[in-house]
């Protein structure tokens, strides 16, 4: 770094040495030189610092900006502390991980949590036993590193669009005492939909290189898990449908339909249509954003894009693993790919994301609302959307790539001291059809290409090198990429 430092305090001197000599040299030859002199300067500066002054220069507000903003419906309390710290504390040794889309024991649990840990991975499950599971919330949230914040995809990005002054925004969810508590001011909570408890979720931490066992974590992530049935049964659907009469909101954001897996397969088929004639009361002329979330039921996810849910929003955010089970789920393309190996190829991702707006997305032929998806994984971000639909997305990835640097690292605006670019350089852009190859240039970070009537919008993400907090930053980004969105 201060080699960096020297270089370029030495070629500022040089610059102003050329700027006294100016009056005596020819005109050409000083501009030429200044040229030169001002590209070397630029180049010295990090890549990183290079790619954040091109974000700043990109993200500017939309013409016309959300007024009122109507989230809804999962909300919850999260207890967040240090996995490997819970799981010793309840007295569980370090063994063999395994996956399992319910948990039903301290096992399961232990199983688990060794499981995704070991590939880095974020994972969200339900825990069956009520018993076990408030034992297990009760000693976390005792636990001296236990810290309590805002939890559930609603309620999260409620929390970060209520951070925008000018921004109204309604939440709607099952909302206990200690959440409101812990909720923005600018955030308004319906009547109906307050309640005497408040949800739990246990968010399990690890850090890059932490070990357990034999386990060792390729990267910072978290493992969360609850047994929450008032989200489970998404209680407060028709509570947020029927609120937003009164509300009268630009946008409507939904997320927490994954939460239902803890559900029986009749209840959940039954709750899944009830949700989809609910969603349906929505005036067609308010957009709707669907977050989705981590699933492991691969027929609950075909159910949520072929039972009319796709079709009814304009909107979707998901991340690496969500895309993967989603193309898995509806034998799409690459669906024979059991998991990422590492940074998630960017050819493969952009296959799957073209694929879901060619079957499912608005056409001139097709029903369908559904006009952009925002993927995003830890190294890169892409918003892909239908063209002559959506506005301002250049600002958007970029807002929601710098979103995800500030808020991991918890700084106001990117300190390029503590993230690195973890993207690739280069990358094509299909593994199926004949691929452009791009080159990244870190003064010009955010890559767009077109395929087939639909545009694709691409940026590095600027990972911190010790986050702080990893949990909400998926919605944190969804929210920031939509605050600054424009629907046509």
């Amino acid at each position: 770094m201060w080699q960096r430092s020297v270089c370029v305090g030495l070629l500022a001197l040089a610059l102003g040495y050329l700027c006294l000599l100016g009056p005596d040299l020819p005109h050409s030859a000083l501009r030429h030189l200044s040229s030169s002199l001002l590209g070397t300067l630029r180049r010295a500066r990090s890549l990183e610092d290079r790619m954040v002054a091109a974000w700043q220069a990109a993200i500017v507000r939309p013409a016309r900006p959300w007024a009122r903003v109507a989230v809804g419906v999962n909300t919850c309390v999260d207890v967040v502390l240090s996995g490997v710290k819970l799981l010793e504390a309840l007295g569980l040794e370090p063994g063999d991980g395994k996956n399992h889309a319910v948990l039903k024991s301290r096992q399961d649990l232990k199983e688990a949590f060794a499981h995704f840990m070991e590939k880095g991975a974020a994972a969200e499950r339900f825990f069956s036993d009520a018993e076990s599971f408030h034992h297990i919330a009760q000693t976390a949230s005792e636990h001296p590193g236990a810290q309590l914040y805002v939890g559930g995809n609603a309620a999260l990005i409620g929390q970060k669009l209520a951070t925008n002054p000018e921004l109204k925004v309604l939440l709607c969810g099952p909302v206990g005492p200690k959440l409101h508590d812990l909720l923005d001011d600018n955030v308004v909570v319906p009547p109906e939909s307050m309640q005497e408890r408040d949800e739990f979720h246990l968010i399990l931490e690890y850090q890059a290189g932490e070990e357990w066992g034999q386990v060792r974590a390729p990267n910072a992530n978290r493992f969360i898990f609850s047994h929450d049935l008032s989200n489970g049964a998404l209680n407060m659907l028709e509570v947020f449908v029927s609120s937003l009469d009164e509300f009268q909101p630009d946008l409507v954001v939904l997320s927490g339909l994954h939460m239902m897996e803890g559900q029986s397969k009749e209840m959940r088929q039954r709750r899944l249509m009830e949700a989809v004639a609910s969603i349906s009361d929505i005036p067609t002329d308010i957009p709707i954003h669907l977050e989705l979330a981590s699933m492991t039921d691969q027929d609950f996810m075909s159910n949520i894009m072929h039972q009319q849910v796709f079709p009814l929003v304009n909107s979707i955010g998901l991340n690496e693993q969500e895309l993967l089970f989603l193309t898995q789920s509806a034998s799409g393309p690459h669906a024979s790919l059991a998991s990422w190996s590492g940074v998630p190829d960017v050819g493969v991702v952009s296959d799957i994301l073209f694929w879901i707006l060619k079957e499912h997305g608005k056409t001139a032929e097709r029903a369908s609302d559904l006009t952009r998806i925002h993927f995003h994984t830890l190294a890169y971000h892409i918003l892909v959307t239908v063209d002559g639909h959506w506005g301002n997305q250049v600002a958007a990835v970029a807002a929601g790539a710098r979103a995800a640097g500030t808020q991991a690292c918890a700084t106001e605006t990117i300190d390029t001291n503590k993230v690195f670019l973890k993207a690739p350089l280069e990358f094509v852009t299909s593994q199926i059809e004949s691929p452009s190859k791009i080159s990244l240039n870190p003064d010009e970070p955010v890559v767009h290409w077109h395929r087939d009537g639909i545009s694709f919008h691409f940026t590095p993400v600027l990972v911190c090198k010790d986050p702080v907090r990893t949990v909400g930053l998926g919605d944190a980004i969804s929210a920031e990429g939509l605050l600054y969105s424009e629907l046509h």
